[in-house]
């Protein structure tokens, strides 16, 4: 699981494209939902250690944010070959977070 966002991000045809399973997360560094999000996604990820994580800093004029109509932060969108299959906005609990996780592994 990455610790940062990241200020470079892919272009939406390279995630579109990505095989298996990931995990957009966008958000930034100093938002407090995103920060008190991080424990709970740690322990969601420790059960899948097989997820691509991209951790991607959203604001304004940022493409591939507003590609996803990210509105609030942090939203995580999982992802199972390119194809969108959970989203998820300041999640709450870890069990949602392991919801959307287990729609990874859905075939």
């Amino acid at each position: 699981m990455l610790q940062t966002y990241q200020p470079q991000a892919p272009d939406r045809a390279e995630v579109d494209a990505l095989p298996g399973a990931t995990l957009l997360e966008f958000g930034t560094d100093w938002c407090g939902h995103c920060r008190a999000a991080q424990p709970l996604l740690a322990a969601a990820f420790a059960d899948y250690p097989g997820v691509r994580h991209l951790k991607v800093e959203d604001g304004s004029g940022r493409p591939l944010g507003r590609s996803f109509r990210v509105k609030l932060w942090p939203t995580l969108v999982f992802f199972r070959d390119g194809t969108e299959v959970a989203r998820l906005v300041r999640p709450q609990s870890r069990e949602e977070i392991a919801r959307a996780f287990a729609q990874l592994a859905e075939k």
